[in-house]
């Protein structure tokens, strides 16, 4: 199972890149719909990662597809410009993905 980036920013997925994770980057709803789709249909990818200003733009894609499939599963990252404090987000991550809070 591989990871796949949905970014609004080229920054992030440059530096995912260079960590072996393939993305793309996107601006618009229909832009963000499409290459979702795509990513959820695919056998192979078992994590989306997508940015939090990204997340905004489809929510009833984003909560059909979390309650109604198995694969893959959806995180939200913060990026450069994000509001959120990067421990309390890879804590928040941990706790939302396995339930263990730490």
């Amino acid at each position: 199972m591989k990871f796949f980036l949905i970014s609004d920013n080229l920054d992030t997925l440059m530096g995912l890149r260079l960590a072996g994770i393939d993305g793309v980057v996107v601006h618009q709803a229909t832009e963000l719909e499409a290459e979702l789709t795509k990513a959820a249909d695919n056998p192979d990818v078992g994590i989306v990662l997508i940015s939090d200003k990204l997340m905004k733009l489809a929510p009833k894609l984003i909560y059909d597809i979390k309650l109604h499939r198995r694969t893959p599963l959806l995180l939200e990252i913060p990026d450069r410009h994000g509001e959120a404090h990067i421990s309390d987000a890879i804590t928040n991550y941990v706790r939302e993905s396995i339930g263990v809070r730490i």
